[in-house]
């Protein structure tokens, strides 16, 4: 049974940095692509940031590049988001999940977390 469980979300001030984690089990994050996707009150599910499988080739939403950075720990079996400079509009639930391809496309991926908030102050 594959599990992905978030953990890392909170309340952070405008400017801040939080670390998101990814823990696995039931499959290895380096044979999947890893994404991220956030969903703010009252919108839609998006697209964040994006790992391919067996690689280190990473993929941004245009308004998180330069700011967030998608990595995965393979010992660990766990992925990461480590968010800086966070903005309010960062604020929403943040969500990890696991596709064979990388793609900005939430219906490629196969399993998802539960998910965990975040909420960025101003």
């Amino acid at each position: 049974q594959v599990q992905l469980v978030e953990s890392g979300g909170g309340l952070v001030q405008t400017g801040g940095s939080l670390r998101l984690s990814c823990a696995a089990s039931g499959l290895t994050v380096s044979n999947y692509a890893m994404g991220w996707f956030r969903q703010a009150p009252g919108k839609e599910r998006e697209f964040v940031a994006a790992i391919r499988r067996n690689s280190y080739t990473t993929y941004y939403a245009d308004s998180v590049k330069g700011r967030f950075t998608i990595y995965r720990d393979n010992a660990k079996n766990t992925a990461y988001l480590k968010m800086n400079g966070l903005k309010p509009e960062d604020t929403a639930v943040y969500y990890c999940a696991a596709a064979f391809s990388a793609t900005m496309t939430e219906g490629t991926y196969d399993y998802w977390g539960q998910g965990t908030q975040v909420t960025v102050s101003s």
